[in-house]
């Protein structure tokens, strides 16, 4: 795109700035390959397994290092549960995308594509 110096318009994209899309200017969605979906739902699954097992050890402690002498929780407690807390957030979030990404490759392997009835993916076979 060749930007104007100061001309106050926005210029218009050309068709090597939208990319692979609809030919109207705008971008065609990513697309995530089917190994990248699995890999993205095991980490999801792998992070709550990791982070809860994780929360639960730090909130039995018994070391004195989670909480002190009268039990309150101590600062090595509170960051490590914000830490815990964060992780699970975004290997929820991100394993929620890969789980978005299997269900349309599954949904997609159920029906022909536009073109020539074939899939939307190479097929293993040839």
């Amino acid at each position: 795109m060749i930007l104007e110096p100061m001309s106050g318009s926005t210029p218009t994209p050309t068709p090597a700035d939208t990319g692979p899309g609809t030919g109207d200017g705008r971008r065609a969605p990513a697309v995530l390959g089917r190994r990248v979906s699995w890999f993205l739902l095991a980490f999801g699954v792998w992070t709550w397994f990791i982070w809860i097992t994780f929360a639960k050890n730090l909130w039995a402690d018994g070391s004195g290092l989670a909480f002190d002498e009268a039990g309150d929780p101590t600062a090595y407690f509170w960051v490590h549960l914000l830490l815990a807390i964060t992780s699970f957030l975004l290997g929820t979030t991100v394993g929620l995308i890969g789980l978005r990404g299997v269900l349309a490759w599954r949904r997609a392997a159920g029906r022909p594509s536009e073109q020539e009835g074939t899939r939307p993916w190479p097929s293993s076979s040839s």
